[in-house]
């Protein structure tokens, strides 16, 4: 492993970024990121961050600190343990760099620049000003395939086109739902017939401390579609690890698409989800105590007939974080339901 240092420097709500287009051989080549270098034998990380700033900038640090340590994998070719500092004061004045061309450029455009897309997690963790951190990151062909925070991996999500096709780009949940990009999710609604000429539904209560939408009702299974994942495999998937039922592919009938989005705010937090959703119908006739339900992720579920579940989204009775244009789409499968063009489990 090569041991490196890199620094941000701050200045009115800023970070001094270096644009890498002078060197040919660079693996940074036309990426914008912090300076620093290589730790250099004799060298503490401190003394080679004072040191590559200095060459790098012109400036001399007064007031610096370590804020995380970092594994930075790359295509099985490159390891980096790069130790991540930010400095907040300084002395001098910024010169060329030999490297590239250093700009301050403000926190809120970090994400129109052309970063490593792992950059964009350490920069939301610097600015929650957590204590120090322990971060691997895993690129292949320059796309992030591993997130792992002190130990634990993150999700990834692929980001996708207005039909639903993944772009190449990869990024962390949390991230997602701060851009809005556009990500893709898998629906299953089940379903049972109720003996009136309708069917009932199964809602699921969302439990109480999820990080969006607490305690309310829900699809009756649903979740992101991790990356490199497909729809079906990921709605299967679903399905056992919050209901602990098992199905087969051909169980599920897919009903269409959804395109939803939705822009609020959790926990003093922003939050815009945009999802592209495969939406399933599955058809199954258990009573709610049977299912073995995910307790981190699902507080109850009910069975509900269709149309009094509407009326009560209708006039605000049933507290829901569902779209109501998907429910409503829902709703036309009663004809196909009663002429058993769904089959039933």
């Amino acid at each position: 492993m090569t041991l490196t240092t890199l620094c941000y420097i701050e200045k009115d709500d800023s970070y001094l970024m270096l644009h890498r287009i002078k060197k040919e051989r660079d693996i940074n080549k036309d990426k914008w990121i912090g300076v620093g270098g290589h730790i250099e034998t004799d060298e503490s990380p401190d003394d080679c961050l004072i040191r590559e700033v200095k060459e790098e900038t012109g400036l001399t640090l007064t007031s610096y600190r370590l804020r995380g340590i970092i594994t930075f994998l790359c295509d099985d070719i490159t390891d980096y343990y790069i130790f991540l500092y930010t400095a907040d004061c300084f002395e001098g004045n910024i010169k060329s760099c030999n490297e590239g061309v250093l700009e301050w450029v403000h926190k809120d455009k970090l994400v129109s620049l052309n970063l490593w897309e792992g950059d964009l997690i350490f920069f939301q963790l610097l600015e929650k000003n957590t204590s120090v951190f322990s971060l691997k990151l895993c690129y292949l062909n320059g796309i992030l395939k591993e997130a792992v925070l002190d130990g634990r991996t993150m999700e990834l999500f692929d980001i996708v086109d207005i039909n639903g096709i993944p772009t190449g780009q990869v990024r962390e949940r949390s991230l997602v739902h701060r851009y809005g990009d556009l990500h893709r999710t898998s629906h299953v609604w089940i379903i049972r017939p109720n003996g009136k000429g309708r069917f009932d539904v199964l809602l699921q209560k969302r439990a109480a401390d999820k990080d969006s939408f607490p305690g309310t009702y829900d699809i009756s299974s649903a979740g992101h579609v991790p990356a490199g994942m497909d729809y079906l495999e990921s709605a299967i998937r679903e399905l056992k690890e919050e209901l602990g039922i098992t199905v087969l592919p051909e169980e599920l009938k897919f009903i269409g698409f959804h395109d939803g989005e939705i822009i609020t705010t959790f926990y003093n937090k922003p939050f815009h989800n945009h999802e592209f959703s495969a939406v399933y119908v599955l058809s199954m006739n258990i009573p709610s105590s049977s299912f073995h339900l995910q307790k981190e992720e699902v507080e109850t579920v009910i069975w509900m007939d269709y149309e009094d579940c509407l009326a009560s989204m209708q006039d605000g009775t049933l507290p829901h974080c569902i779209f109501m244009n998907e429910f409503l789409a829902l709703g036309t499968i009663q004809d196909k339901l009663s002429e058993g063009r769904l089959s039933e489990r």
